[in-house]
């Protein structure tokens, strides 16, 4: 089993998009350092574009996360409703 991470700058922007993956992967585990937070999780990661939605009251195009993202580990599949980082290719 490897874990999969990713890593969003500590700012307004990113926070409810943690609180999305958080809710979503109850086996991850979030790290916090200054200016960064990573989350960690076994074997898969996902974050769903609903969720984060209802977090923050608006639509949202996954793509935004972008702007706060600084590094991620897994294979990525991303559609418009969902990106997931995974190791089963």
């Amino acid at each position: 089993m490897s874990n999969v991470f990713i890593a969003f700058q500590s700012n307004e922007d990113s926070r409810p998009i943690i609180e999305a993956i958080l809710a979503d992967n109850p086996h991850a585990v979030a790290v916090h350092s200054p200016g960064l937070i990573k989350i960690d999780a076994p074997d898969e990661l996902r974050i769903k574009r609903e969720t984060i939605e209802e977090i923050i009251g608006r639509r949202y195009n996954l793509q935004e996360l972008q702007v706060s993202l600084v590094t991620l580990s897994g294979y990525i599949d991303e559609d418009d409703d969902q990106f997931t980082l995974s190791w089963n290719h």
